[in-house]
């Protein structure tokens, strides 16, 4: 056997959901400058979560097969490029990042609240004190978001966790998540993760593991419900 050869990645799901819409413009059956079904609808037709179909609207958006726009819905382009239809993955699942984060974070925040020190404490108080200040000055604290659960990660006392906090915060930059965080970070999505974050904070000062990791369940729940509930129309 030649061991060179490499097993086919297995298509994402909202990679397969994608190449259904593609199917149904390259059969004529959405022609350009034709506006998509309302998503509840589009979901039911093909059989999928509308959580799902979104990450594949976003796919197709960023190989220029659709255009979103917001407040009046999703327009099949003039002339979509074709030749990106075929192209690599875009990255993970947005929401299958978020619940994987949530498995391993919600185990990582159990071993850090049984280790807080003051320093560790002062660490994490200041990281917060500078995400306020990047908000107050329309900034986006996207580096500082990733040192809070960095600090919480490194804190747990395993460097295989931490490592992995940090990949699965690092795919934000994948195209796929980076063209989410376009449409649904805002001042306001800030000011809110950042209240999550103190809860989180209070928690760990309190020195109570199994609050922690319930808020920090109930922070990256939040996290993904911003993006999944933005309004197309």
């Amino acid at each position: 056997m030649n061991n060179s050869i490499k097993a086919a990645e297995p298509r994402r799901l909202y990679q397969q959901v994608a190449d259904q819409i593609r199917g149904l413009i390259q059969g004529g059956q959405l022609v350009p400058g034709a506006r998509l079904p309302a998503e509840r609808e589009l979901a039911q037709q093909l059989g999928v979560s509308r959580p799902s179909l979104r990450e594949a609207l976003i796919a197709l958006e960023i190989d220029g097969s659709v255009e979103i726009r917001m407040g009046s819905g999703i327009y099949v382009t003039a002339e979509p490029d074709r030749r990106q239809w075929q192209s690599g993955s875009m990255g993970e699942s947005p929401l299958e990042l978020m619940q994987a984060r949530a498995t391993v974070e919600g185990a990582v925040i159990l071993l850090a609240a049984a280790r807080v020190t003051p320093d560790f404490l002062k660490s994490l108080r200041q990281v917060l004190d500078q995400m306020r200040t990047e908000i107050t000055e329309s900034r986006k604290p996207l580096d500082l978001d990733r040192l809070f659960h960095l600090t919480i990660a490194n804190q747990s006392g395993n460097s295989v966790l931490a490592h992995i906090v940090g990949d699965l915060f690092d795919e934000r930059h994948s195209p796929m998540s980076a063209q989410i965080r376009t449409r649904f970070e805002t001042p306001e999505t800030w000011t809110s993760a950042l209240a999550e974050h103190e809860t989180i904070f209070a928690a760990l000062e309190a020195r109570n593991p199994l609050l922690a990791q319930t808020r920090m369940h109930a922070h990256l729940e939040e996290s993904k419900q911003r993006w999944m509930n933005y309004e197309t129309r």
